[in-house]
């Protein structure tokens, strides 16, 4: 049952995407989550085991989404709410949406493509040039097509409404508290890897598709290079997408001041992204989504 459901809540995102009328007045369920993850993080994160109450925050974390999953399925028409929460949790048309703005500011000026690039990362937009721009929002729309439409399907076909809503938490919570600062190197630790084991076949699953609607050696190239990563699962979409470019993605960059050494994606491929490259990448992303509303809708026929 779940197949037929998330084959409308794909079309229903694709379409819809995150309408600026609704999520203006109301707070998107995202939003609720983090806020959530910041109560726990506010309430529990001391200095004294913090690792242990890390581990008791992902568990409660996890009971409430799989709680409140089961008694949304349970009501009357479940289906639907089950859709329409499941299309407001994928990302595919915002996701669109704001690699493209890069693309166009970019076209403009560097001021103004550093300005749109910095909604979507967390390196520091000031010290990038044009071609780093570019790859930047490239990286972003790969790892994010995983982490946004894959993963969240994925994860739907497999466990129906609390299947998505123990994803999205759980990757909401990683992106707020799994660092490794002071802070959060213990408090974190249980969402950090839980996240991975979470994204582990959805990451790879992407890098798949990837390859399938572009160039099969992507998938070569993602194997190679993806467990290089410093990121057990992001490095696979990453290296999938510059081999299908032909751009070397990742390599060097800069967070809060601090320079990573992290291994080129692809590494024979240009460094000199452009444009037209992200261009290029959102046609994937559209390409990706293309294929996996096919795979689903098959799985709803048999």
């Amino acid at each position: 049952m779940t197949a037929p459901i998330l084959t409308f809540a794909l079309l229903l995102d694709a379409a819809m995407g995150e309408p600026k009328w609704l999520w203006s007045r109301l707070p998107h369920p995202a939003v609720l989550m983090g806020r959530l993850v910041d109560a726990f993080d506010q309430s529990l994160n001391r200095r004294e085991a913090r690792r242990l109450a890390g581990i008791v925050t992902v568990a409660a974390l996890s009971a409430l989404a799989i709680t409140l999953g089961l008694l949304i399925q349970a009501l009357p028409l479940g289906w639907l709410w089950s859709s329409l929460l499941a299309a407001i949790l994928l990302a595919q048309r915002s996701l669109a949406q704001h690699v493209t703005a890069v693309a166009d500011a970019l076209r403009i000026s560097l001021p103004e493509g550093r300005k749109a690039v910095s909604m979507i990362v967390g390196r520091d937009p000031d010290q990038l040039d044009e071609h780093a721009v570019a790859r930047a929002a490239i990286e972003s729309a790969a790892e994010n097509l995983s982490d946004g439409v894959v993963a969240p399907a994925f994860w739907f076909l497999i466990a129906g409404l609390p299947g998505i809503l123990l994803y999205k938490i759980i990757n909401t919570a990683d992106s707020m508290i799994g660092h490794r600062t002071e802070r959060y190197a213990q408090f974190g630790w249980a969402a950090a890897r839980l996240d991975d084991v979470l994204n582990y076949v959805p990451a790879r699953l992407t890098a798949l598709l990837i390859a399938l609607t572009t160039r099969p050696a992507a998938l070569k190239t993602a194997a190679q290079d993806g467990p290089k990563h410093r990121s057990v699962n992001a490095g696979w979409p990453e290296a999938a997408m510059a081999a299908a470019l032909g751009l070397s993605l990742s390599g060097p960059r800069s967070y809060g001041g601090q320079l990573t050494q992290d291994p080129p994606m692809n590494p024979t491929g240009t460094r000199e992204a452009t444009p037209g490259d992200i261009t290029a990448a959102t046609h994937i992303l559209w390409r990706v989504w293309a294929a996996l509303l096919a795979i689903v809708i098959l799985i709803a026929l048999f």
